[in-house]
């Protein structure tokens, strides 16, 4: 994913189970800062397990880089991050709008909202950029980003 300039890279996250939160820089001086990933880990951990995975921190690239193109600050709402195969399992049982394969199992992958923007201008925005997967849920009102091969649905 292309980053303009060597500055660093600053991200604001709410975990919507848990009320949890993150904001601060998690990338600095040509590196991700680990103990910032770590706390997002911490973050977005599967919740009906309570174990947290190493996310990969290309999706917070993808989030600064369409919130800057939107021109957002606000703090990204997740409602889905790091699924646990077991509990990915249950939520596709549950609903067909559940892939068996989903890249949240690997990490890669959220489910999200700004509060000041409407999801169909969050995907056109992702979507253009080319950098992910990109699913527009617009009855629920949030849109599914990912660090995999660049589609959308």
């Amino acid at each position: 994913l292309a980053q303009s300039g060597g500055g660093a890279r600053t991200i604001g996250i709410r975990r919507a189970q848990s009320g949890e939160t993150f904001r601060g820089v998690y990338w600095r001086d040509g590196r991700y800062d680990r103990d910032a990933l770590r706390r997002l880990d911490e973050v977005l951990r599967d919740p009906h397990l309570d174990e947290p995975t190493p996310m990969d921190p290309r999706v917070f690239d993808i989030l600064v880089q369409v919130q800057r193109r939107l021109g957002s600050d606000e703090t990204w709402n997740v409602i889905s991050a790091y699924r646990a195969p077991e509990s990915n399992a249950a939520r596709a049982r549950e609903s067909r709008r559940v892939s068996r394969v989903s890249l949240h199992m690997s990490g890669m992958a959220l489910d999200c909202r700004l509060p000041d923007r409407d999801a169909m201008g969050i995907a056109r925005v992702a979507a253009e950029m080319q950098t992910g997967g990109v699913g527009l849920y617009r009855r629920d009102g949030f849109v599914h980003l990912d660090c995999g091969p660049a589609r959308r649905w």
